[in-house]
């Protein structure tokens, strides 16, 4: 049929049937998700000016808005505009224009519906919300929320009144204040999904009986509404500033505590919260905090672009992991979890089955159907005879961190695993040159140092040895992106990047211990400067043993009849014995109040300094290729606090 004259656009398409109903697609040019950039908001908003015009025609009776890309609906702004538009002179504007977008969308006189695949988060939510009906498809790669928290933000476009209109205080104020990600039932459930359907191919035939039956979303229900009113949501407040100043002080992570004296002013009254929004979104983009935690993202999205230069990614579908023990267990566990075929080898069958239970607790965990579970169950195979070796495309030894024993495996290894089989060790700190020397072929040894625990830290080392070639070690890269982690490539050289820098941070706070400071004052300290735990509670949680090894690769012995060395001889070894530093009690440090001091912030300041002084050092030594690497490797190796931007950028800000 004849189609109308309509704006031209780079990022929507847009055809009307012969029903009359227009089928809006959003595509962003050259990129892999689509966004909604300052062009495509404008194009939308001459688009949505047209569609006024035809529905007061009587030429078009609803509009259905669908992606174009596998990859999901919109991921939200184009984060790679924020720097520009943190300008105060600009952003107001911006964001003007973006609600009264939003706001004649939802005054159009025909249906707007959103057909919702993959991923809808961000002001992707915030144009859904504005729509009169969604549908999402309910699968395991639909995910729906507000990540604007991790950006030092929260919704901009209209979300925060909008979303509690339809899920409830308690629930919109949730996912805003965590940034946490929902399934489609999830979201269904809230109110922020109107239907389900099982396949993508459904979404059309789904939107299409939405717009000619005039579906629309109710909001949520009075019983959802009741904590947004008067003496319930003074309590509300009061609750949500406790459990978020825990986990995100208001002087590192301004964002959340904003949302919340955003919701104390108009969380009775959605409209106003939403006009409110951006008053207060303003200063939070110029912020210090936004601006580190935007070169965090893109450090990190980096990261997870690396591909091999001239160089296939190679088919990697099973692994062989020799090691039982926490470590070797965890990485089976993780590489089963993500579809791979894993065989996991130790001396008996005893010391397997630790691992393998721990194993399906994070299958149960992580998979939401017991068909899901089973099948990752099923994935990882007790193999105490190493027949999985022979057929296995990545082999990763995970044995005790001694020279001579990790120099035995690999020379069993190389007799019997595949010629184009990865080879790789996870040692913490051993040079690979020193294990590999007995091996016929060098080169095909390199390092995966995954970093406990498994499951919760993203980064890979991958280590390369002077033997490696580029390929050897993109295939390394290649299986770290395989199975979802963050590989950051790092020379073999002592303790690599992370346990390097980490170690004389450590070593620093037990020297203090010994010398009679307060193990509680100092993990306080370390707490208020950002980092996720304190020093003494991280050397227990890594291990004593763990971290006396690593200190002697270091060339840092820890003294005869000191404290430290006491407790190893002991066999207190920290949280996986019960007692080290601290005694652990379900899995907890006992710890009494620290004593008062005046200037918690620069004693966590002085604390840091060797880990930040020792980032240099190994930037310098080409231990990895640039200060944005170092930094990205050790706030997700070590937990270096994310809103200063990293141990050399908060050196460069002067803030450590």
């Amino acid at each position: 049929m004849a189609q109308p004259q309509m704006p031209h656009s780079r990022n929507w398409r847009f055809e009307i049937d012969f029903e009359g109903l227009g089928w809006l697609t959003i595509e962003t040019p050259d990129a892999a998700v689509n966004t909604l950039s300052r062009e495509a908001v404008a194009e939308l908003e001459t688009l949505v000016l047209r569609f006024e015009d035809l529905i007061a025609s009587g030429e078009l009776n609803g509009v259905i808005l669908l992606s174009g890309k596998d990859s999901g609906f919109i991921a939200g702004a184009d984060v790679s505009e924020f720097d520009e538009m943190s300008d105060p002179t600009v952003l107001p504007a911006a964001l003007q224009r973006a609600h009264a977008l939003f706001d004649r969308i939802e005054a159009l006189k025909a249906p707007f519906v959103c057909g919702i695949h993959g991923f809808c988060l961000g002001g992707g939510l915030e144009l859904a919300l504005a729509a009169h009906y969604r549908i999402a498809v309910d699968d395991e790669q639909t995910r729906i929320g507000f990540p604007e928290v991790n950006l030092g933000l929260f919704p901009g476009f209209g979300g925060t009144g909008r979303s509690i209109r339809q899920a409830g205080a308690v629930d919109a104020m949730r996912i805003m204040l965590t940034g946490r990600l929902l399934r489609a039932r999830e979201a269904r459930r809230m109110g922020l999904v109107d239907r389900l359907v099982r396949h993508r191919d459904m979404l059309r035939w789904a939107a299409r009986r939405a717009v000619l039956g005039r579906q629309k979303s109710a909001p949520a229900p009075v019983a959802r509404s009741f904590m947004a009113l008067g003496p319930a949501r003074r309590y509300l407040v009061r609750r949500m500033r406790e459990e978020t100043a825990r986990k995100a002080p208001p002087e590192h992570y301004p964002a959340p505590h904003a949302l919340i004296d955003l919701f104390e002013k108009h969380g009775d009254d959605w409209r106003a919260m939403s006009r409110g929004e951006i008053d207060a979104f303003v200063p939070l983009m110029a912020s210090d905090t936004a601006r580190n935690l935007r070169r965090v993202f893109f450090l990190s999205e980096g990261l997870k672009k690396q591909r091999s230069k001239g160089h296939e990614a190679p088919q990697l579908r099973r692994v062989h992991v020799i090691g039982a023990g926490v470590m070797g267990g965890d990485i089976a566990a993780w590489c089963a979890l993500r579809g791979m075929g894993v065989t996991l080898q130790d001396v008996d069958a005893e010391r397997i089955k630790p691992a393998l239970d721990r194993a399906k607790a994070l299958f149960r965990k992580r998979l939401k159907t017991p068909t899901a579970v089973a099948s990752a169950v099923a994935r990882l195979e007790a193999d105490v005879a190493g027949k999985g070796l022979a057929r296995a495309d990545v082999v990763i030894e995970a044995v005790v961190e001694t020279l001579e024993v990790k120099r035995q495996v690999f020379a069993e290894v190389e007799a019997r695993a595949r010629p184009d089989a990865i080879l790789a060790s996870n040692t913490s700190s051993i040079e690979l040159e020193r294990i590999a020397e007995p091996m016929a072929n060098r080169s095909r040894l390199i390092g995966l140092h995954f970093f406990n625990p498994v499951a919760q830290l993203p980064l890979v080392e991958v280590v390369r040895s002077r033997f490696n070639t580029d390929l050897d070690v993109s295939r390394g890269v290649s299986f770290a992106l395989a199975i979802g982690k963050s590989p950051v490539v790092v020379k073999s050289a002592p303790g690599f990047l992370v346990n390097r820098v980490l170690m004389p941070y450590l070593l620093g706070a037990v020297e203090r211990v010994e010398r009679g400071e307060s193990r509680e004052l100092l993990d306080a300290a370390a707490v208020a400067f950002g980092m996720p735990m304190g020093p003494i509670e991280l050397m227990d949680t890594v291990g004593l043993d763990i971290g006396r090894n690593v200190a002697l690769e270091l060339g840092h012995p820890v003294p005869e009849g000191s404290r430290f060395a006491a407790l190893v001889a002991a066999g207190k070894l920290g949280r996986k014995s019960g007692e080290g530093f601290y005694r652990w009690d379900k899995g907890k440090p006992v710890k009494s109040a620290p004593p008062v001091h005046d200037d918690l912030a620069q004693l966590g300041r002085d604390l840091v300094r060797p880990l930040v002084d020792a980032t240099v050092v190994a930037v310098s030594e080409g231990v990895v290729a640039s200060a944005d690497l170092a930094d990205i490797g050790v706030i997700l190796g070590t937990g270096f606090a994310p809103f200063l931007g990293g141990p050399l950028r908060a050196r460069q800000d002067g803030k450590a």
